[in-house]
């Protein structure tokens, strides 16, 4: 117990020298202040990108594999010239794969198209895309869906004249109307929407703008659009107890060398992709960004810590006297040590504390599709460093005050 009221009574000590120098106070906090500022912004603002980005890419899906023509790749020695002259993976392909695969939830075969003018009577939408989709997409990619409903598996495989829109294209389309049941066309061709999608918004990758897409099955795309130029996908949902998608991924290299007529000594010619491919090259490429920030950052908080630690001396030398007095009368070495310890770790809290306040001010700023979120994790490490920042800081000054000779100290006015 008596430990505590020490500590409490050293805290008090430590807030009423603060308080009788005000102004030197807050221009001691400055330093810090920024520091924190600084490298707390940085954190927030990678960690708010990091997030933004793999939001983006949560149109691949999780636990997917993708059969294309092209391995996805990240540099600048990336050999196309190796991949040139192998099959587009195509209708052949995801027929064998379809019944044949045994560890997967979902097979489903895709295609796009951009630059397609919809209309509907009197009203048109430039610039629209059309995806062609087999039944099991909504299983590869979760399909939010706020009006009407997905395709039937009939609707899918009889190729029927359906179509599911995204938010833009029913506004643009059918204003002030329920578009469920209503049709639009598409390259000439009448379609029904049976679905509407839910406003998914601008993405910081760019990536498919499926509020200006319509999805339609993909027997009826490969009659509009397919041309020698088209590059189909082919992707497989695996399931939850294949950690790592290793028996997924080693089924369908089999399969698909066994269609392709692969002999044993030949490459494949076909590539297997994962989003995790993408999500590691943007984890290293975001923690080597998080490193750099924070060292660049970490030189404002050392010039806070030694505003900090200067103004702690002249404290310390200001208050010689009132020390020599509190030694006199029976103050610990501890006690006084944890006075000015206090002070300096205060101070530095207090710094951090307002410079974690601008950043969080400033995540009210709008950024367009950019979402800045100040998360607890930042908060905590922008607290721990102004409390070590405090501690190195203040702890030398603290020391000296606390060896004091308490004769010595009393004749120093």
């Amino acid at each position: 117990m008596i430990y505590i009221q020490l500590i409490f009574e050293s805290f008090r000590f430590a807030l009423q020298a603060l308080k009788s120098n005000l102004l030197r106070t807050i221009l001691s906090l400055l330093g810090v202040t920024v520091g924190i500022f600084a490298i707390i912004a940085v954190f927030t603002i990678i960690d708010s990108l990091e997030r933004n980005i793999r939001q983006s890419m949560a149109f691949l899906g999780d636990k997917v594999i993708y059969v294309q023509k092209f391995p996805w790749s990240f540099g600048p020695n990336y050999p196309w010239w190796k991949y040139v002259n192998r099959p587009v993976p195509g209708i052949r392909d995801y027929r064998f794969l379809q019944r044949n695969l045994e560890m997967q939830r979902g097979v489903a075969i895709f295609d796009g198209k951009g630059g397609v003018t919809l209309k509907n009577q009197n009203n048109s939408l430039e610039g629209g895309n059309v995806w062609g989709v087999s039944y099991d997409y909504n299983i590869i990619t979760e399909m939010k869906i706020v009006n009407g409903r997905y395709f039937t598996g009939q609707e899918a495989d009889a190729a029927r004249d359906v179509t599911i829109i995204g938010n833009n294209i029913a506004e643009s389309l059918f204003p002030n109307q329920d578009p469920i049941g209503k049709t639009l066309k598409i390259k000439g061709l009448r379609f029904s929407v049976v679905g509407v999608i839910e406003k998914q918004g601008n993405s910081i990758l760019g990536g498919p703008d499926m509020d200006n897409t319509c999805f339609v099955p993909y027997g009826v795309f490969s009659k509009m659009y397919t041309t020698k130029w088209s590059q189909p996908v082919i992707a497989i949902k695996g399931l939850e107890n294949d950690e790592g998608l290793i028996e997924l991924e080693s089924e369908i290299t089999g399969l698909m060398r066994s269609i392709r007529g692969l002999k044993p000594a030949q490459e494949d010619n076909f590539a297997l992709n994962r989003p995790e491919m993408a999500g590691n090259a943007i984890t290293s490429v975001f923690g080597v960004l998080t490193v750099a920030g924070g060292v660049i950052s970490i030189f404002s908080i050392l010039v806070g810590g030694f505003g900090i630690a200067n103004i702690m001396f002249v404290s310390v030398k200001e208050r010689t006297n009132i020390i020599g007095i509190q030694k006199s009368l029976g103050a610990k070495n501890y006690f006084i040590l944890f006075q000015f310890l206090f002070e300096a770790v205060f101070l530095c809290l207090f710094g951090g504390g307002v410079g974690i306040l601008i950043v969080y001010l400033l995540t009210f700023i709008p950024l367009g599709s950019l979402e800045i979120i100040l998360s607890f994790k930042n908060i905590l490490i922008g607290l721990i460093l102004a409390s070590i920042i405090g501690i190195i800081s203040g702890i030398v000054p603290a020391f000296v005050a606390s060896r004091l000779d308490p004769v010595i100290a009393i004749r120093s006015k």
